[in-house]
């Protein structure tokens, strides 16, 4: 337990972007922007060149193309950014002991005790150029003695480098950059640093762990060890999930009570179905509603554990009737399953039916030979697309670049 951690972090330069130049040598050195289309779209993915501008993922696309108008503009394609992540990952798979895919586009890889063999570094710049010369794609890599500090050196190491931190020599190195940098610290966590007058690393570092945590609570406690370079956590290839969820916003706000109700009912089937196909259980249901002026509400319903669509329909339908009040816009709405547990549904004598149960075994077969939206509920078919990836896999969910991260 006591032998140097080397922990490499991986991650596919402007990924979506690259797989397009593969596709179409035309696009390159030209401000790429990939995202939804629409007025409500926002950017997925941006080349370099449109990063000039300003332009940063998630920004919304109109206010993108007015910082670059004479910008490429492209839906992207979900189907093609799959297949060369998978690339990418079968090439690591052959080549280390240990990996984890966090994402599409990102990795974590274990390489501690292979300095013994072939010297972590070296290894990690040979892997870093087979991708490069088996792929196509650039890729960027951050070597350090944990996950959160190669991740951060990456970010720097990027375009198309590579950086390697030390054991000694990580505080010296996070010093300098901006709290933004630290992994999970988002947009309002930001916010509150810089209220409170934290802008760099720095000042995290000479303050009191205590100070943090009071200020922050737990999430101030992790800031800090981050901050600091201490980062326990291990690589692991597989995650159980807790949980499995979907939700659309709407290219315009809507109160269509029909179109509503059938995007949920299309929504809660396909992840009973998910359940189902992974032989997993829910026994509670969360609804989520936001309306045209961005005020949000979500409510829960316990239920005994169950994957079955009778059990489960109802519920998220009584859910939606409490939810929907205020008879506004509608712009987003979403279905959540939680508390997952292994198993199969446990019938109950007196209150399952049997020709239901069975009817549902069949629907399932059919789906699995010919897709999952291959037999639907009439009042699901407003619903064009739904996600078809497995979420028990143990791989990260697709990201659709024509939706919001």
């Amino acid at each position: 337990m006591s032998e140097e951690r080397a922990i490499v972090h991986m991650d596919l330069d402007t990924f979506f972007v690259s797989c397009e130049r593969l596709q179409d040598s035309r696009l390159n050195h030209k401000p790429i922007l990939i995202g939804g289309t629409s007025d409500r779209g926002v950017v997925a993915s941006c080349s370099y060149e449109a990063r000039k501008f300003g332009i940063h993922s998630a920004m919304p696309m109109r206010m993108a193309k007015q910082l670059c108008p004479e910008a490429i503009v492209l839906r992207g394609n979900a189907t093609t950014y799959s297949k060369y992540s998978n690339l990418v990952t079968e090439v690591i798979k052959d080549s280390v002991p240990l990996y984890e895919k966090s994402s599409i586009d990102e990795f974590f890889i274990d390489l501690t005790g292979m300095d013994k063999f072939f010297g972590c570094h070296q290894m990690a710049i040979e892997l870093r150029q087979r991708i490069i010369r088996e792929t196509g794609l650039p890729i960027s890599f951050g070597l350090s003695t944990n996950k959160t500090v190669s991740k951060i050196a990456t970010g720097q190491a990027k375009p198309n480098n590579q950086i390697r931190v030390f054991k000694g020599t990580e505080k010296p190195f996070l010093a300098p950059l901006s709290v933004r940098k630290i992994p999970m610290v988002g947009e309002v966590t930001y916010k509150s640093l810089c209220d409170l007058g934290i802008k760099k690393i720095v000042t995290v570092q000479q303050m009191p762990m205590q100070l943090m945590h009071k200020v922050l609570g737990k999430n101030g406690l992790s800031i800090w060890k981050k901050a600091n370079g201490i980062d326990n956590s291990p690589v692991i290839q597989y995650h159980e999930r807790k949980s499995i969820s979907t939700e659309r916003t709407f290219d315009k706000d809507t109160t269509d009570i029909k179109k509503l109700k059938s995007i949920t009912i299309a929504m809660a089937e396909n992840l009973a179905y998910q359940l189902r196909r992974g032989n997993k259980l829910t026994a509670c249901i969360t609804f989520k509603i936001r309306y045209s002026d961005f005020q949000t509400y979500t409510q829960q319903q316990k239920i005994p554990y169950s994957s079955l669509d009778s059990s489960i329909l109802p519920v998220v339908l009584n859910l939606f009737e409490k939810l929907y009040n205020r008879r506004l816009l509608v712009r987003l709405i979403g279905v959540r399953f939680s508390h997952l547990v292994e198993g199969g549904h446990q019938i109950n004598l007196f209150e399952d039916n049997e020709k239901l149960i069975r009817l549902s075994l069949a629907i399932d077969k059919m789906r699995e030979r010919y897709g999952d939206r291959s037999v639907i509920s009439a009042a699901g078919m407003e619903a064009k697309s739904i996600s078809r990836w497995n979420p028990f896999s143990g791989e990260p969910p697709p990201l659709l670049p024509n939706r919001r991260r």
